[in-house]
């Protein structure tokens, strides 16, 4: 795992070094650089060694071809389709790097050989002899990369503050990625909360033809929902657990140790099942709570249970509110943008990375198998499902409500899970917005979703939605931070493919969401955790906002404070603020949402920090 930069066009040779200097964590065993004065291309690489320790050196030549690479990310059909090449004539200098499987696979195949590709990656190629560059990004987004281009100059990164480092990059807030992260506590879509900093899509590749300065993206993978008949759910699960443990298989390929993180839900401890019961020693890591407040939300005791099955060497992490605040500006920093979700996989992957490189986790199997359960407001409720224009559940005549109607309601998907309203929005920001609705935008995004009922067509739009922007986009920031790979391998495209092909209605149940999954791994879990109520992976952190939290809300929501800062009204404080700590409201979401924005602000505008914050939680509220 890595991080990767570079920069086309009119540029200093000193400006590649600060962008990838910034990058460090994301890399910190080696780095290179590639200068091409007379393409004026420049390329950087962070390396993370994962595999073939020895070699990999990255930026790559295959010098025969004219092709440059600097790749984050792993491919794990790489040993594959390196026989495959070699037995077509590809000569290889490396042991077995998966980089320069990736060059031999372009030169041969071109842009097509993305479609190749099982892994999680983000990699740009110069293509000299073309004249261009090629980038891609994996079919989840599990990978980030982010792209700006203006004045005839083109730049690339992993992280925008990279991007941030250059002179020519303006550190401007882009208003709508504000007024949609107040809906949603994480910016959606493809721009950033940098004006001009956009974000190449899950499942998308681009070319920059350099001679014209043109930039152009296109799709090459969507999730696919054949129609088919019901099968037996005794095969359908037998055949589930098979792939579930390829998938594994594939994903825990490492030159290094692996370890898990373990939440004591299904998917983090079917994870840990499958790769016990193939064999594979491995160490594994559960967050745990204390007190009343967190004593809910505490899922030790069945991680404990499913350490113990397997004979695992497993360790406890006891979050304490204190630990969050003292590492908050950090997370922040990492973050790039703004988040206002939760946050206890910072301390999973700060003890991970103190021992080991890889981390696998369980990170797609709500997506993969009943979607949170999103659905069943839609299928209870007949006037949503009109909403939605949902011809297939409305009426057995097929007719829907028409157009006209649909809005009046409130309607749309993700009508039921907004955070701030747009009547809110509307009070609350200083600077009107005239833009496009964060419903419209949500409700845009699931029109455009393959499948052909509701239950496919929300699984497509959350996969490339809320699971790429909010949970993988966490999840890399959190786990490179501490120079951790971290790994999803329900994401595993070809167990997706398989999973998608299950009928929606025989792939979960409204009372039962993962009901075949647990047919599939049931042999591997304790008897406790089949039957146990989910938990969020989140921090208590209502009660804290009430009270260790509270000097941190009172310095960044004062009314004053905020009528200066010029990005929301001051009657916020009594609005959102008040209400909550007085405990006459529950307002945890929208007061997090609101500090955790501050918070980057503080560290991104207001500070312009061009390295990680030195000052902690209490220097902000002295």
């Amino acid at each position: 795992m890595c991080g990767i930069v570079g920069i086309a066009g009119k540029s200093e040779p000193g400006w590649l070094a600060r962008m990838h200097g910034v990058l460090t964590h994301r890399g910190p065993d080696d780095c290179g650089e590639h200068h091409d004065e007379a393409a004026c291309v420049r390329l950087g690489h962070r390396r993370l060694s994962i595999i073939d320790l020895g070699g990999g050196h990255q930026p790559m030549p295959l010098k025969s071809a004219g092709l440059w690479i600097v790749f984050n990310g792993e491919i794990f059909n790489a040993p594959e389709l390196r026989r495959e090449l070699e037995a077509v004539g590809c000569e290889f200098t490396s042991g077995h790097s998966d980089t320069e499987v990736l060059l031999h696979l372009y030169d041969r195949e071109g842009e097509a050989m993305v479609e190749r590709l099982n892994g999680m990656f983000a990699f740009v190629i110069h293509d000299k002899r073309r004249g261009l560059l090629f980038g891609a990004r994996d079919p989840c987004g599990i990978k980030p990369l982010y792209l700006w281009e203006e004045g005839g100059r083109f730049a690339f990164a992993s992280e925008a503050k990279a991007l941030l480092r250059l002179p020519c990059v303006a550190r401007e807030t882009a208003p709508a990625s504000l007024y949609h992260y107040l809906s949603f506590l994480y910016v959606p879509g493809v721009d950033s909360i940098w004006c001009g900093v956009r974000r190449l899509p899950p499942a998308h590749v681009f070319r920059y033809e350099m001679e014209r300065g043109e930039l152009e993206t296109r799709a090459y993978w969507r999730p696919e929902f054949p129609s088919g008949s019901a099968r037996a759910e005794g095969a359908l699960a037998e055949d589930l657990r098979g792939e579930l443990r390829g998938a594994v298989k594939r994903w825990s390929l490492s030159d290094v140790p692996v370890a898990c993180s373990l939440s004591g839900g299904l998917d983090s401890s079917a994870v840990v099942g499958l790769l016990a019961e193939a064999g594979a020693e491995f160490s594994t890591y559960t967050v745990g709570f204390t007190g009343e407040e967190g004593a809910d939300l505490d899922e030790r005791k069945l991680a404990r249970q499913v350490a113990e099955r397997w004979g695992c060497e497993h360790h406890e992490i006891i979050v304490e509110p204190e630990d969050v605040l003292d590492d908050l500006v950090k997370m922040v920093w990492h973050l790039d943008e703004p988040y206002g979700g939760g946050l206890p996989s910072w301390q999973v992957f700060r003890a991970m990375g103190q021992e080991v490189k890889v981390g696998m986790t369980g990170s797609g199997g709500d997506e993969l198998f009943g979607n949170y359960g999103k659905f069943r407001e839609y299928e209870k409720k007949p006037w949503l499902r009109g909403a939605l224009g949902l011809r297939e559940v409305w009426q057995p005549d097929g007719a829907c409500w028409p157009d006209w109607l649909r809005w009046p309601f409130g309607t749309g998907y993700h009508a039921l899970r907004r955070y701030f309203t747009d009547a809110e929005k509307e009070r609350l920001l200083q600077e009107k917005f005239e833009g496009e609705p964060s419903a419209a935008l949500a409700q845009r995004g699931y029109d455009a979703a393959p499948g052909g009922t509701l239950r496919d067509k929300l699984a497509a739009f959350d996969l490339h939605g809320q699971l790429a922007e909010e949970f993988l986009f966490m999840t890399d920031r959190f786990s490179m931070a501490q120079g951790l790979e971290a790994r999803v391998p329900f994401l595993d495209p070809q167990l997706m493919a398989f999973v998608y092909g299950i009928p929606a209605h025989q792939r979960t149940r409204p009372r039962d969401l993962k009901y075949l999954f647990k047919q599939a791994v049931a042999d591997l879990l304790p008897p406790d955790l089949l039957t146990a109520r989910k938990r969020g992976f989140v921090l208590p952190l209502g009660e804290w906002l009430r009270g260790r939290m509270r000097p941190l809300v009172e310095f960044l929501l004062e009314p004053g404070r905020l009528q200066r800062q010029g990005v929301f009204q001051a009657s916020l404080w009594e609005e959102v603020a008040v209400p909550h700590l007085e405990g006459r409201m529950d307002r945890t979401g929208r007061l997090w949402a609101v500090v955790m924005f501050q918070l980057w602000h503080l560290v991104y505008v207001e500070e312009a920090s061009e390295e990680a914050p030195t000052f902690t939680w209490q220097d902000v509220c002295a």
